[in-house]
């Protein structure tokens, strides 16, 4: 695991203190509205394999299901807990020589490198983070006909850090779209906020809306 991170941030600490609280096996399962997109439009890493970026991994439960595909997936959170974790479970189902857990704290560092799929999963924070730009990042870390794959909070489940704020809001996916500033070049996939019924860490079930947004940076010539 490397770390990128030199000290302790108020993302880092607010992380480190979720996870602590949190069953280790939470989040260990691929999300379900990431696997629908990422299987219609980017189904295998091809010929060679393929490298994909999980920013906000949490527990992993993308990250390893990516790596399950054949994608070589750079794993990132703030959360020392959380890459352990992510770790310890991709050596628990041989995927480790493929999941590469990386510590970054987004709003100061970003993995180097250009990658084929790019994925950033409910990317949310109560600690003030310049969310846009490390979005904007995101992109421009995709490689020349990789995707990138947003699926956000477009409302609130009971169970959220974020329940009880009635000043909460969140953008549409026209809005997300927009505030990544995409030049020329780039095809929009998916662009749109269907419902779902999601699963607490409880067992209890809501339903809930998710901006899902994939665009891809062009094809090679």
């Amino acid at each position: 695991m490397s770390s990128d991170t030199t000290r302790a941030t108020d993302s880092a600490a607010f992380w480190e203190n979720h996870y602590a609280g949190v069953d280790p096996q939470w989040g260990t399962r691929p999300n379900a509205v990431l696997v629908e997109v990422v299987t219609a439009l980017a189904p295998g890493p091809g010929v060679g394999g393929g490298r994909a970026l999980d920013l906000g991994c949490g527990h992993g439960g993308d990250a390893l299901w990516l790596a399950s595909l054949g994608w070589d997936v750079t794993a990132v959170d703030v959360s020392a807990t959380a890459l352990d974790r992510v770790a310890a479970g991709a050596a628990g189902a041989g995927l480790a020589d493929r999941v590469h857990p990386s510590r970054h704290d987004l709003a100061r560092s970003f993995p180097d490198g250009a990658f084929d799929l790019v994925t950033a999963g409910y990317f949310h924070t109560p600690v003030e983070i310049p969310r846009e730009q490390v979005l904007r990042r995101a992109a421009e870390a995709v490689a020349l006909g990789g995707l990138l794959v947003l699926v956000e909070h477009a409302s609130l489940a009971p169970w959220s850090w974020r329940d009880g704020h009635e000043d909460v809001r969140f953008p549409g996916p026209d809005d997300v779209l927009a505030s990544l500033r995409l030049g020329d070049g780039w095809h929009t996939e998916r662009c749109h906020a269907p419902e779902r019924t999601a699963t607490g860490p409880g067992g209890e079930t809501a339903t809930v809306t998710d901006n899902v947004i994939a665009v891809r940076r062009g094809r090679p010539a």
